[in-house]
């Protein structure tokens, strides 16, 4: 995680912001949110509000009851690892 946090805070740095609204409504554009913690203030409610229902939907989407390879941690997710379904 730290290392994701690290990315995200140099990356728009060195690649640049995307371009267009992060709210149209709002005025607000992508090249206005600042790096870091000072982005929470920045981004509106309902920007943080659409983050936690996909957090949300991904959570509640997957069979994890026991018994099931979800709940030993396999989801299915087999691009970093063999492609033999027997490993």
């Amino acid at each position: 995680i730290a290392q994701l946090a690290a990315m995200g805070y140099i990356t728009p740095e060195i690649t640049g912001k995307l371009p267009g609204y992060l709210s149209p409504s709002a005025g607000l554009k992508f090249a206005d949110v600042p790096n870091g913690l000072a982005a929470i203030s920045k981004v509106p409610a309902a920007g943080w509000g659409q983050i936690l229902a996909y957090m949300a939907f991904c959570e509640v989407s997957q069979d994890q009851s026991a018994g099931t390879a979800a709940s030993k941690g396999d989801f299915g997710f087999k691009v970093l690892t063999s492609s033999d379904p027997a490993q």
